[in-house]
Order: structure tokens, then C-alpha cells, then sequence
């Protein structure tokens, strides 16, 4: 496959901290890239120094055919992005946000009508689309954000936390026409996210942490890594469950979260039927799974996506 973003010992120093640790990955041309890790990990600046918003302090960072450092103004138009902040011009109209940006992204005349409809039907803003921006809620500024990065057709748009804030039914909804246009126009998706089934959606996942990718990959291959299945198990007394778990099973890794014991171990079908013949204490809760995206995030970083979403 083609690349489309390739990062060469991508390193960013401040003092005598290196928040980036000369990094190296491939971006393929038209595929879904998810970039995942806690925060403090890098990834922001990561970004930040692929986008030209920040100077790498060494390294090499090729988008679109364009060096990042020597070529910004051919990278930008090459890019869409997607901030998690809203930057929308509140006392404009929708349409007037989008003509501007139509103007600084050099969209010929005749195509900004059909653009600008296009992206607000993908967004269900067509009705809304000469009222002011003031006037609407998050949620509604959020996907007029979501239409302006899509506005250009972008070599890659960048969505950092894209549908932060928005209900279930609304944010597939978007994925839904997100991809339709990434099909027809090629588009490679870079994408930051803690809500794990958008996370899913990624040909390839690279986790960073501590400034240094960690783990690249399908979602798929990732999850096999780990192996095994994961159990959730809530006994009548937990305490006295994992005493004899210590005892008794020899092959699990435990933990616990709030009420939940969490083991994951090579075969349910084998740890079920030992549990059930050698433990005397009932079983209020279980459910068996094979290991999730977010167990791989959890194994490679010591954090929940959760958890790292909320510091």
C-alpha cells in the first residue's frame, strides 16, 4: 500500500523532558488510523507536529508527498482537521463559516454550493444552515465542525475526539456518512477517540505512551495478542472468591474493579468447570467475553480508555 503520512524518528524535546521519543510509523493510503493513548502520552504533541502546528525539535514527517517542515502551506491544504475545541465563528451564520473556509481552502465557485449542501446533509443541518452559530447547541456546533473539516475533501482529515458530546444515534449516524465519503473520495482518516467502537472501525491502531509508540496493528491482531478469554465475576464474597482463586488457579491474571473480579485465562470453558467443582461460593454475576480493544489499551498502558479520558 501507498503511504500517505510517513514519521521518521519524529522527536519533540521541552528542556530536559522528550514528550515525543523519536517515533516512526506509516499512514496508508485511504485507511482508517487510529492513534490511542492516557493522557500525557505524546500523542497531542504528535499531532500537533504532523499538522505544522508545532516544530519537531529533529525527525522527518512526509504528508501527502509534502515535508511537513519545508512544505506547511502545500501540508495544510493537503489536511482537514477536526478540532475537539470549538472554533467556529459564533457570530456568523453556518453558511457564512463554511464560505469562509470554502475561501482559505481555495474551493473553486462553482463547486461551494454543492459542497456546503452536501456536508450539512451529512450533518442534518441543512434547515439550520442561515442561523447563527450562537444559536445552536453543542451538539449542532459539533457536526457544523465536523461539515467544515470535510468541506475541501481532504488528503487526510485529522479528527481528534470528533463526536465528543454528541447522543449515540447522532454519532453513528455521522460515522455512517463520514465513511460513504471516505470511500468516494479516497479520504484517509487519522483519528484520536476513547469511545471504543469508533475505535474498532480502525484498519490499524497505534497505542503511544510515555512518548514512544508502543503497540501498532489491526484491532483484530491486537486483541489476539492477549489471548485467552476475559471472565467478569461478582460472587456473594469477594474477598474470600479470590483467596481461593490465589489457591486454585494457577493460569489467570486478576484484577478488580469496584465489585467485579476481572480474570482473563487461556479457556472459559476449563476455568467454568473448575470453578464450578472446587468453589463453594455462589455466583451472583458472570459473563465470559473474548478480550476487547479497550483490554488491549488496558494491557499496553496499565489504563482503562476510561479512565485515561478523564484526567
Amino acid at each position: 500500500m501507498e503511504s500517505i503520512i510517513s514519521v521518521r524518528k519524529l522527536t519533540k524535546s521541552y528542556k530536559n523532558v522528550k514528550a515525543v521519543k523519536a517515533i516512526d510509523f506509516e499512514v496508508e493510503k485511504g485507511e482508517i488510523f487510529g492513534f490511542l493513548g492516557p493522557n500525557g502520552a505524546g500523542k497531542s504533541t504528535t499531532i500537533n507536529m504532523i499538522c505544522t502546528m508545532l516544530k519537531p525539535t529533529s525527525g522527518d514527517i512526509v504528508i501527502n508527498g509534502y515535508d511537513a517542515t519545508e512544505e506547511k502551506d502545500a501540508v495544510r491544504a493537503s489536511i482537514g482537521i477536526i478540532f475537539q475545541e470549538n472554533t467556529l465563528d459564533e457570530k456568523l451564520t453556518a453558511n457564512e463559516n463554511l464560505l469562509l473556509h470554502c475561501r482559505f481552502y481555495h474551493v473553486p465557485k462553482e463547486q461551494r454550493e454543492k459542497r456546503i449542501h452536501e456536508v450539512l446533509e451529512i450533518v442534518d443541518l441543512v434547515d439550520e444552515r442561515y442561523r447563527r452559530v450562537e444559536t445552536f447547541s453543542g451538539g449542532m456546533k459539533r457536526r457544523l465542525e465536523i461539515a467544515r473539516g470535510l468541506l475541501h475533501y481532504p488528503k487526510v482529515l485529522f479528527l481528534d475526539e470528533p463526536t465528543v458530546g454528541l447522543d449515540p444515534q447522532t454519532r453513528a449516524h455521522l460515522w455512517e456518512y463520514i465513511l460513504k465519503l471516505k470511500e468516494k473520495e479516497g479520504i484517509t482518516m487519522f483519528l484520536t477517540t476513547h469511545y471504543l467502537d469508533e475505535a474498532e472501525i480502525s484498519d490499524r491502531v497505534a497505542i503511544m505512551d510515555q512518548g514512544e509508540i508502543i503497540a501498532i496493528d489491526s484491532p483484530t491482531a491486537l486483541k489476539d495478542q492477549l489471548g485467552g478469554d476475559m471472565i467478569e465475576l461478582k460472587t456473594e464474597d469477594n474477598e474470600q472468591t479470590l483467596k481461593e482463586i490465589e489457591e486454585k488457579i494457577e493460569e489467570a491474571e486478576v484484577t478488580v474493579d469496584g465489585d467485579t473480579i476481572h480474570l482473563k485465562v487461556a479457556s472459559s470453558d476449563a476455568f467454568i468447570s473448575t470453578f464450578m467443582q472446587n468453589f463453594t461460593i455462589p455466583i451472583t454475576t458472570l459473563n465470559i467475553r473474548k478480550p476487547s480493544l479497550n483490554d488491549v489499551f488496558l494491557a499496553f498502558t496499565g489504563r482503562k480508555i476510561a479512565e485515561a479520558a478523564k484526567e
